[in-house]
């Protein structure tokens, strides 16, 4: 079955940066339209970017000018690079993909990753 595996997480002290990995857990003929979420203690998940096949970007404002996302079509993995991180910006980071499309030629939509904490001490 295919899963998508954050990684990149960890403590950071304000200001700093960390760049968040998500992969397919096995090879993949494709991903598509790919997003980074984020859930904040005590909080609902939120929306963070959207990078698209084509790699057209959306941020949600308050990561614009901080945060990039990117993606290797080839390794089929998404990245985050996060700088002048806040505390505000404490979290489990969730990778989703809207559809994924085997090498069965399976097509599974809204895949999810489990998550990686990321802290940020002020």
């Amino acid at each position: 079955q295919v899963q998508l595996v954050e990684s990149g997480g960890g403590l950071v002290q304000a200001g700093g940066s960390l760049r968040l990995s998500c992969a397919t857990s096995v090879k993949v003929i494709t991903m598509y339209t790919a997003h980074w979420y984020r859930q904040p203690p005590g909080n609902q998940r939120e929306l963070v970017a959207t990078i698209t096949s084509n790699g057209d970007t959306i941020y949600e404002q308050f990561v614009e000018g901080r945060f990039t996302i990117s993606r290797d079509n080839v390794k089929n993995t998404i990245y985050l690079e996060m700088s002048n991180l806040k505390p505000e910006d404490t979290a489990v980071y969730y990778c989703n993909a809207d559809r994924i499309v085997t090498t069965e030629w399976r097509a599974l939509n809204e895949v999810w990753g489990r998550g990686t904490q990321v802290t940020v001490a002020s």
